[in-house]
């Protein structure tokens, strides 16, 4: 499992966060993480210290908000995923099919007014 920022992918501006490049067995693995981690025992998830995730250009910090934000920047190499307990958890529910069978699919984890998305994608495309 990859992960990278990609800038400006349209004409909008909008950038995206993307988690690429995995199988079923990682979709499962990081399903248990977010469950475990953030919705469990209520604790920010560093996927730069996840041993089967290898970071490209950006870290990404998953963690609790009391509102749901979406992926943020202050630097444009640390980013920050802002979600309630919903937001993670209706995640999990967008993750599940990943986790039943090997897919050429997509998935975009979050659908907020945000120029940053989130994007799961087995194949590394969109």
């Amino acid at each position: 499992m990859e992960l990278d920022f990609i800038d400006n992918i349209n004409e909008y501006g909008e950038n995206v966060v993307r988690l690429y490049n995995f199988d079923k067995s990682q979709a499962i693995k990081f399903r248990d993480l977010i469950q475990d981690v953030i919705v469990d025992k209520k604790q920010k998830l560093v996927l730069s210290q996840v041993n089967f995730i290898e970071t490209r250009n950006c870290n990404l910090v998953l963690g609790l908000f009391k509102t749901d934000e979406g992926i943020f920047s202050v630097d444009g190499e640390t980013f920050y995923c802002a979600l309630t307990l919903e937001g993670y958890q209706h995640m999990l529910n967008l993750l599940e099919p990943f986790c039943k069978k090997e897919t050429k699919g997509y998935q975009y984890l979050y659908d907020l007014d945000n120029p940053t998305d989130f994007l799961f994608a087995p194949a590394g495309t969109r």
